[in-house]
């Protein structure tokens, strides 16, 4: 089977990932679950061999990206085929090569349409802050990223730099002027790239991922000096957001992060992905937004009560994650039972 019959299949089937791995048949992701081939499509259950896998990364791959491959083990590129966009990653297991691509839906949803509420859009029309979406791998940390910055691009004149690992929604200048540069064509480093980013006048600077104390610590100090920096986390709530940021710096420099982050953080939108009745998912976000009561809190080191803090700022737009979900739940949207697998207290759908 050819790779771009497999790929056409997942854009079809409307799969988010596909998973090829030795000795194994193809596997897709669809709504949350994991399905063979065999069980979406009319083709037969057949195991992926060695040469599969290493003629389908050599279909992809130039000569000179193979080469850095094999050497450094992990490879990430963007790559289209058949209209179908994907984020693909390469990478060995058991001396095998495995491939994961990730499906990139080419039209960039509206913030209505994934259900973000109207104060993220007050937010993202402040000239300056800091602003992180977070949640685990595949919960659309992406998706809403590229959201946020086409609702800038459509409603406002800014110089918006992208740093992304690879480049997944290519946007089209509206108001906006935008500039998309990938790690390893365009910079040698997210630390890099922001170390420079000032030369090239931005207001507004997305950064795919804060992987290291360089990139976190470069992107506060943008956010400090009046521009609005989007950016992301794999954490699962807004205190454990906090929390990574200052624990990722030593401890004699903790009280100054602390400072800083209690000055230029301006909301922490968590979220993770829902399966919905009747099929489909849906984004269930906690949202924080930095106000006085937060600001003393992560200045003072008290991130346990963050959480409480929320709870009792629902006027101005804050809500938890169980909050949320129980919302959904209640709207008839989300089955109880996928409630209470995600919900911290489950108790709370009684109430």
């Amino acid at each position: 089977m050819t790779l771009k019959e497999l790929y056409t299949i997942a854009g079809e089937k409307k799969a988010s990932d596909i998973h090829l791995k030795f000795d194994q048949e193809p596997i897709f992701r669809i709504d949350g679950k994991l399905y063979h081939l065999s069980e979406i499509s009319e083709y037969e259950d057949k195991e992926l061999s060695e040469s599969d896998l290493e003629k389908y990364t050599k279909n992809i791959l130039t000569d000179e990206q193979y080469k850095i491959f094999l050497e450094k083990k992990d490879y990430d590129i963007a790559y289209t085929i058949n209209d179908y966009r994907f984020r693909i990653n390469f990478s060995f297991e058991r001396e095998n090569i495995a491939i994961v691509a990730r499906v990139i839906n080419e039209y960039i949803p509206t913030l209505d349409e994934i259900g973000m509420p109207k104060v993220v859009k007050d937010l993202l029309n402040l000239p300056q802050g800091f602003i992180l979406v977070t949640g685990p791998t595949g919960c659309g940390k992406s998706t809403t990223l590229a959201s946020m910055i086409n609702y800038i691009n459509n409603n406002r004149g800014a110089n918006i730099i992208t740093l992304e690992d690879p480049i997944e929604y290519i946007f089209n200048p509206e108001k906006s002027i935008i500039s998309q540069r990938q790690l390893g064509m365009d910079m040698n480093s997210f630390s890099s790239g922001l170390k420079h980013v000032l030369r090239q006048d931005p207001d507004i600077i997305m950064l795919g991922e804060m992987r290291d104390l360089e990139t976190i610590s470069s992107a506060v100090t943008l956010a400090e000096t009046g521009h609005l920096v989007l950016a992301t986390l794999h954490t699962y709530n807004s205190a454990q957001t906090i929390d990574r940021i200052i624990d990722i710096f030593p401890p004699h420099q903790q009280s100054q992060i602390r400072s800083q982050l209690s000055g230029v953080l301006t909301a922490v939108i968590s979220q993770r992905l829902l399966s919905k009745k009747g099929g489909g998912r849906i984004a269930a976000r906690e949202i924080l937004i930095k106000n006085q009561a937060i600001a003393n809190l992560i200045r003072e080191g008290k991130i346990a009560q963050i959480k409480s803090t929320i709870e009792t700022n629902s006027s101005i737009g804050m809500i938890t994650l169980d909050r949320h979900i129980k919302e959904l739940y209640e709207k008839g949207i989300i089955e109880k039972k996928t409630a209470e697998n995600q919900m911290e207290d489950p108790k709370m759908l009684e109430k």
